[in-house]
């Protein structure tokens, strides 16, 4: 059983254990956006408010080597503001140029 919001526990157990030649197109398409889907719910939900086996699930979920549910959504959100900040001085140099 998993947390309200997040992607059932025996689901995500089903697919990490059938191999990707046996799973279409389709079924590796929506592995994919719900993990994804669930991997945001888990970064946006306090751990306090975590069932003992969702901390758990949640703890062995990530890869070796891979980085937290947190450290991806820090990252992601230091690129946006990156992105943006860049954005922004690009389009002040193109003004500043034009008024020359």
């Amino acid at each position: 059983m998993s947390d309200t919001g997040r992607k059932d526990m025996t689901d995500k157990a089903q697919e990490k254990l059938t191999p990707e030649s046996q799973k279409s197109t389709l079924d590796q398409a929506k592995e994919g956006v719900t993990d994804a889907a669930d991997k945001v719910a888990g970064t946006v939900q306090p751990g306090d408010d975590k069932s003992i086996s969702q901390k758990v699930f949640d703890s062995t979920s990530t890869e070796p080597g891979e980085k937290s549910y947190l450290e991806t959504a820090q990252n992601t959100v230091k690129d946006a503001v990156e992105y943006v900040e860049k954005t922004a001085t690009d389009i002040a140099n193109k003004i500043t140029d034009s008024t020359k």
